[in-house]
C-alpha cells in the first residue's frame, strides 16, 4: 500500500462520521486497496458502523491513531474536546505525533484553543511533517451533506493539495487565512461565539413572546420575513418551541467555544460583554444538565429562570 495514496481519518463522532462518509461517497478515499480510507476512533464501534455503512468501500480500521498516521500521506482529525485532542495527539506510544514522519500531513478540524493548535503544529513540523489547522463552521447536518466551511491556516502547500481533493467534498467553502497557525482558530471562535450569542438571544425572544401572549410560531414566521431573518433561527425556532433538542451541536461544545472566544477577546483587549453574558447563560444551561443536548436547549434554561407565568395568555 502506498502511504501517500491512503487517506486517514481520526475521530468519528458527530462531525467526523459525516465528514468521513463524504470522503467515501465522493470517491476521495476507499475506492481501492491502493487508496483506502484508514480510520481510528476512541470508541471502536463507530469504526465498525462506518464500515457497515459502506460495504462496497475499502476501509481499514487501525488499533491506534499512530497506526493511521503511519499508513497515510494525509490524515484528517476531529476530536470533540481540547482534552481529547491533546490526549490523542501527544500519547507517546499510540498518539498522532508518534506516527509522524517527513512523509506526514495532518489536517486538524477540531475547535481548540489557539495555543493547542500552535503546539501541535510545532511538534509536527519538528518531525518534518506538514500541518494545516482547518476548524469547520457547521454542525452534524452540514457535515453529512458536505456543506461545511473550512477556516484554515498553516501549510499553504497542504491547503492547495487538498482544497479540491478533500475539503471541497466535505464543505461548500474553504478559506486560507495565513501560514501562521492560529488564524483559523481565531476565525472559528469569532463565528461560534456569534452563533452562541444569537442562540441565547433567540431563546430570550421566544420566552418573551410566549410570556406576553404571542404565538411563538407566528413570531418565528415574522422574524423570518424581516432584515433579521436567519437560517439558523428558521430551523431551530420551531424545534425550540416543540422542545426538540436532538443533538446536532452539543451545548457543552458551544459553551466551550464561547469561553475560548471570551478569553481571546480579553487577551486582545476587546470588550466582549454581550457575548460574555450569553456565555454565562450557556454555562448555566450546561451546569443544569443540558450539556449533551443541542445548544438550542439554552431556551429551556432561559424558560426555567424566567419569572413569567407561561400558562397565561395575557395579550390576545
Amino acid at each position: 500500500m502506498a502511504a501517500s495514496e491512503a487517506v486517514g481519518f481520526i475521530g468519528l463522532g458527530i462531525m467526523g462520521e459525516g465528514m468521513a462518509s463524504r470522503l467515501l461517497s465522493e470517491g476521495i478515499a476507499g475506492m481501492s486497496e491502493e487508496k483506502p480510507l484508514i480510520v481510528w476512533n476512541r470508541t471502536g464501534e463507530k469504526c465498525d458502523s462506518l464500515k457497515a455503512k459502506f460495504p462496497d468501500k475499502v476501509i481499514h480500521i487501525k488499533s491506534s491513531a499512530k497506526e493511521v498516521v503511519q499508513s497515510c500521506g494525509i490524515t484528517y482529525s476531529i476530536l470533540s474536546t481540547p482534552a481529547a485532542s491533546q490526549e490523542v495527539f501527544f500519547d507517546t506510544e499510540n498518539g498522532v505525533l508518534a506516527g509522524v514522519s517527513d512523509k506526514t500531513s495532518i489536517v486538524d478540524c477540531a475547535t481548540l484553543a489557539e495555543s493547542d493548535m500552535t503546539k501541535m503544529n510545532e511538534a509536527i513540523v519538528a518531525k518534518g511533517g506538514r500541518f494545516l489547522e482547518a476548524p469547520v463552521s457547521g454542525s452534524k447536518g452540514p457535515a453529512a451533506t458536505g456543506t461545511l466551511v473550512f477556516l484554515c491556516a498553516g501549510s499553504k502547500d497542504l491547503f492547495d493539495k487538498i482544497e479540491n481533493d478533500g475539503l471541497n467534498v466535505m464543505g461548500k467553502a474553504s478559506h486560507f487565512f495565513s501560514d501562521e497557525v492560529g488564524f483559523g482558530t481565531r476565525a472559528k471562535l469569532v463565528v461560534n461565539s456569534l452563533m452562541g450569542t444569537m442562540m441565547a438571544a433567540y431563546g430570550e425572544s421566544l420566552c418573551l413572546a410566549e410570556n406576553v401572549g404571542l404565538d411563538p410560531l407566528k413570531m418565528v414566521e415574522v422574524i423570518g420575513q424581516g432584515a433579521i431573518q436567519s437560517p439558523m433561527y428558521g430551523l431551530k425556532g420551531p424545534k425550540m418551541i416543540a422542545k426538540d433538542h436532538a443533538t446536532n451541536f452539543p451545548l457543552k461544545h458551544a459553551h466551550k467555544d464561547m469561553k475560548l472566544a471570551s478569553d481571546m477577546a480579553k487577551a486582545a483587549g476587546v470588550d466582549y460583554g454581550v457575548t460574555d453574558k450569553a456565555e454565562e447563560c450557556l454555562k448555566r444551561a450546561r451546569d443544569d444538565g443540558l450539556g449533551d443536548e443541542d445548544f438550542s436547549a439554552v431556551f429551556e434554561k432561559i424558560h426555567k429562570e424566567s419569572t413569567g407565568d407561561f400558562s397565561k395568555k395575557r395579550f390576545k
